[in-house]
């Protein structure tokens, strides 16, 4: 009997789902469980109704600063990431988006378990129906020092103070992560 390559994630979400979250992240992690039991293709975007996706919620050691891209088709401020392509190593999916969408070369994860989870809905574009992302973020520490590069997908990057999160993009998810930050979030 082969293994369910869905394992990882299972036990990924459910490590997350046994911290203390608020009870919004709380009914996203366990609606994110139900999704990837329910669908053997979760990590598809092919899955026309939804599909994980991986992102890195990038930090200076000091966690004072994150590097946020403008995205440029959802022509808002984020943190850097994007679909899992049927790759259910979702840490790597974030770490390899974090590199392609900044150019950063010394990205280290700060550790192998989640960082935040998130369930949101993207609008119709072109041919893809409106649908939604279960979106897997991960911690990752970068060198202010080295130097990032604008690519295709953004319309600017930038190292934002946490404290500003508010300026940059106020929604609740990303203020969640600024929160969890200046917190000292503890893995």
């Amino acid at each position: 009997m082969t293994a369910d390559p869905r394992a990882s994630v299972l036990a990924l979400l459910r490590r997350h789902a046994e911290l203390p979250l608020d009870a919004h992240e709380a009914a996203m992690t366990s609606a994110m469980i139900a999704f990837v039991r329910e669908h053997a293709d979760c990590a598809e975007r092919s899955l026309a109704v939804g599909h994980l996706t991986g992102s890195a919620w990038i930090v200076d050691a000091g966690r004072k600063r994150t590097l946020l891209t403008h995205h440029r088709k959802l022509d808002k401020w984020l943190q850097l990431g994007g679909h899992a392509d049927g790759n259910l190593d979702l840490r790597s999916v974030a770490m390899l988006e974090a590199e392609e969408e900044s150019g950063l070369t010394r990205l280290h994860p700060v550790s192998a378990a989640l960082f935040d989870v998130d369930r949101h809905r993207i609008p119709a574009r072109k041919s893809d129906p409106e649908h939604w992302h279960y979106d897997l973020r991960f911690m990752i520490e970068a060198d202010l020092d080295d130097p990032f590069a604008i690519s295709e997908e953004s319309n600017d990057l930038a190292w934002v103070e946490i404290e500003r999160m508010a300026d940059y993009n106020p929604e609740e998810s990303m203020m969640r992560m600024a929160r969890k930050t200046l917190a000292g979030f503890q893995f």
